[in-house]
């Protein structure tokens, strides 16, 4: 089963990013998941398995409605 992943939430991921940081921003879903590092700002583009596998854990979380379609009218 796929991890529930939502638009602008916060995520740890096991590595930490050259620059240093630990957190990235979801700023795109679907097979691949597109993340931006929260200290330098580099967009990575991970296929969704390899990002399941490297997630530590939810920094936080973005609302249950921003990640549906219809809700957003």
């Amino acid at each position: 089963m796929p991890v529930d992943v939502r638009l602008a939430d916060v995520v740890r991921m096991r590595k930490v990013h050259a620059c240093g940081g630990w957190e990235w921003n979801v700023v795109r879903l679907g097979a691949d998941i597109g993340l931006v590092c929260r200290t330098c700002n580099r967009r990575v583009l991970l296929p969704r398995r390899q990002f399941e596998r490297g997630l530590k854990a939810f920094v936080e979380r973005a609302p249950a409605a921003a990640a549906s379609p219809e809700a957003v009218e």
